[in-house]
């Protein structure tokens, strides 16, 4: 069958009047948040998560779908269970939003959070000699780039700003409160050579789709397109690639931090094809965390939307 050219998606127009109501309603619902305490909090955030798992159709198919291939020998019952706890954490997170910058700080930071081995990253950049930090779409990824902020590393977070503007702008102030520094994903690949050239540590959530453009690997059993720019970025300036996950403890404002993987030039430098190598080593390390508790994976995003070329033409 010939392959078909893909249509062109037409960007879809915004009305500033209802972006400006939505950030206002988020703005006066997080200050009624603020009014009660955090772990209730979280559990209104469940209860939306489990509205959402109910009324948002095709979020919950594209979820059920992915933990099907992903988790063959599980049963229905499973499938349904982590599902239904994976759209409470998605919910989880966004209340997180409201309450790190409020109660998260360099005097208390125990109080909320444990670290499993981060030794080597930590002293990776504290020497100043560049790292790159890949995360997913797992648990409370935000609160990462806030304590390494908080802490006073040397930290860009690579993100793509939201459709809304007055809501991106208002997340982006958030995560720069601590002196975590935001570069939009849109012209970042000027900056980031420049940047990872000074030694600073660069931020990248390294599960997205990459359309037909990006590297596949596998990604629990399945070929994933995957971003070439941090393999690309790490072998062209010979930087190690960490990478690192929050796990949210018992449904808690409490997270456990964690480097599973820290993948060196030295490891790359031999083999055939290294950007493959290394786009497929950083995303196995995802996989090994996700499978720990794959409740808090977001598995209702497009992970595996674009195929091979070799599957499409057998479509």
């Amino acid at each position: 069958m010939t392959e078909q050219a893909p249509k062109k998606n037409k960007k879809k127009k915004h009305n500033p009047v209802k972006d400006y109501l939505l950030y206002l309603g988020m703005r006066i619902l997080s200050i009624v948040v603020h009014i009660s305490n955090v772990e209730t909090s979280l559990r209104i955030a469940r209860f939306f998560g489990r509205l959402l798992w109910r009324y948002y159709h095709r979020g919950r198919k594209r979820a059920l779908e992915n933990l099907r291939a992903s988790f063959p020998q599980k049963s229905e019952e499973w499938i349904w269970r982590t599902g239904k706890q994976s759209f409470q954490h998605v919910a989880m997170l966004a209340m997180d939003l409201v309450f790190v910058p409020r109660l998260v700080k360099r005097h208390n930071w125990r109080d909320y959070s444990r670290y499993k081995t981060v030794e080597r990253a930590k002293w990776l950049m504290q020497e100043g000699r560049g790292l790159l930090m890949v995360a997913a779409h797992y648990s409370n990824f935000e609160i990462m780039g806030y304590l390494l902020g908080l802490f006073g590393f040397n930290v860009y977070s690579i993100a793509r700003p939201l459709d809304n503007k007055y809501i991106s702008r208002y997340l982006y102030g958030i995560r720069e409160q601590a002196g975590q520094r935001i570069i939009d994903k849109k012209g970042a690949a000027v900056l980031m050579g420049k940047i990872a050239s000074t030694g600073a540590t660069l931020c990248f959530i390294a599960d997205q789709d990459a359309g037909r453009k990006g590297v596949f690997v596998d990604f629990f059993g399945r070929k994933a397109s995957t971003y070439k720019s941090i393999g690309l970025l790490a072998i062209t300036n010979n930087i190690p690639i960490g990478v690192g996950y929050s796990r949210r403890i018992d449904n808690r404002f409490f997270f456990e931090i964690g480097v599973n993987r820290i993948i060196f030039p030295e490891e790359w430098a031999d083999k055939e094809d290294p950007l493959k190598w290394v786009t497929q080593e950083y995303s196995k390390a995802i996989e090994e965390f996700v499978r720990q508790d794959p409740t808090q994976y977001w598995w209702l995003h497009r992970r595996w939307k674009t195929r091979p070329k070799d599957e499409r033409a057998e479509s």
